[in-house]
């Protein structure tokens, strides 16, 4: 599996997540320079030798127009580390509607929760409140720190120094 590389903005705020070419390519031609390395890994050519780089900063600032996380099934599942947020099972998960769409509750980051079909079914068209279940964690709408410092929990442990600072939750 080829891994992948961390690009900071020249204010260390992480812009993207590309391909170990691509960072290489940017190296060197002098548009980032490489802040960390995967050590023990190397990329060859016939005639040089680099180091595989982890994170690498943009030497001029990129005004980059703030996206934010897309709001979709897959991404609320990730945000609740696939957990229902009521029960905690694994099993079985839908989204739920914190507060239910037919008493005004809109479908967006805070409103959105990860559910089992258990406690789904059981809460129903009520509120948690109503029906005498608490959330384990209040829904939050995630940043892009977040969702790269999970990948690199797991996947690229050199970008948690670089993420740590940016992810709140």
């Amino acid at each position: 599996m080829e891994k992948r590389v961390l690009v900071l903005n020249m204010d260390h705020s992480p812009v993207s997540v590309v391909s170990a070419q691509k960072a290489i390519v940017l190296c060197l031609m002098e548009k980032a320079n490489c802040l960390s390395t995967y050590e023990l890994l190397q990329i060859r050519t016939v005639s040089r030798s680099f180091e595989y780089p982890a994170v690498i900063r943009l030497n001029e600032y990129k005004n980059i127009p703030y996206k934010g996380v897309m709001l979709t099934r897959i991404n609320v599942f990730k945000r609740d580390k696939a957990q229902c947020l009521y029960c905690g099972s694994t099993k079985n998960l839908t989204l739920d509607h914190v507060i239910p769409k037919s008493k005004g509750g809109k479908s967006n980051w805070t409103n959105l929760a990860t559910a089992c079909h258990r406690c789904n079914v059981k809460k129903g068209d009520k509120s948690p409140e109503e029906v005498g279940m608490k959330l384990q964690r209040v829904p939050f709408k995630p940043s892009l720190a977040h969702f790269l410092a999970d990948y690199a929990e797991s996947n690229a442990q050199e970008w948690m120094p670089f993420l740590a600072a940016k992810v709140i939750t």
